[in-house]
C-alpha cells in the first residue's frame, strides 16, 4: 500500500476502534467534509462530528472498510457502519462510498456518499419509508444533525 492508502486505512481502523483522536490526526487542519446528513463541515467541526457520533454510539458501532485505493492526490474507499440510531434505537446498516483529496500527507477533503432514503427507512421505519425521499424530510434530518452537533460542541467550547 502507498502512503495515502495507509492513511485511509489508519483513519478507518481508528474509526473501528472508536479512536476519534487518531481519526483527527489523519485530517489536514483545513479539512472540508461533506455528506448527505451534515452537509459541509470544516476544520474542527469535522473532528467534533466523529467524536459525537462515536460517543453517542456508546460502544455499539461496528465499522468495516474495504476497496481502499489512492494515488498521491486522491483516493476512495467503501465503508459500512452498523449501529442503533440514537433517536429511535432502530438498527441501521449504512453503506458509504468515500472520496478523499490529500495535501501535505493528510486528508484535506473527505466526501461520504450514501442513499439517504435507504438510511432513513432503517433509522425511522415507516415514516422514513414514506417521507425519507423528500427534500423536506432530508432537510429536517440535516437540521437536527447540525443542531445535535452544535449542542455537543457547546460544553467543549466553554472548557477551551
Amino acid at each position: 500500500m502507498n502512503p495515502n492508502e495507509n492513511l485511509i486505512a489508519k483513519f478507518y481502523t481508528a474509526f473501528a476502534n472508536a479512536d476519534f483522536e487518531t481519526m483527527s490526526e489523519c485530517y489536514h487542519p483545513k479539512i472540508h467534509f461533506i455528506d448527505p446528513i451534515f452537509g459541509l463541515l470544516k476544520e474542527e467541526m469535522v473532528s467534533r462530528m466523529w467524536e459525537m457520533l462515536i460517543l453517542k454510539s456508546k460502544g455499539n458501532l461496528k465499522i468495516e472498510f474495504s476497496n481502499i485505493k489512492a494515488d498521491e492526490f486522491s483516493g476512495t474507499a467503501h465503508w459500512m457502519a452498523t449501529y442503533n440510531f440514537s433517536k429511535t434505537n432502530r438498527k441501521v446498516i449504512n453503506r458509504v462510498s468515500a472520496e478523499f483529496i490529500f495535501q501535505d500527507g493528510l486528508i484535506i477533503k473527505h466526501t461520504d456518499n450514501f442513499d439517504v432514503w435507504k438510511w432513513s427507512k432503517q433509522a425511522f421505519g415507516f415514516t422514513g419509508y414514506i417521507l425519507g425521499w423528500t427534500g423536506f424530510f432530508q432537510d429536517n434530518i440535516k437540521e437536527q444533525a447540525l443542531l445535535s452537533l452544535k449542542k455537543f460542541q457547546l460544553p467543549n467550547l466553554t472548557n477551551s
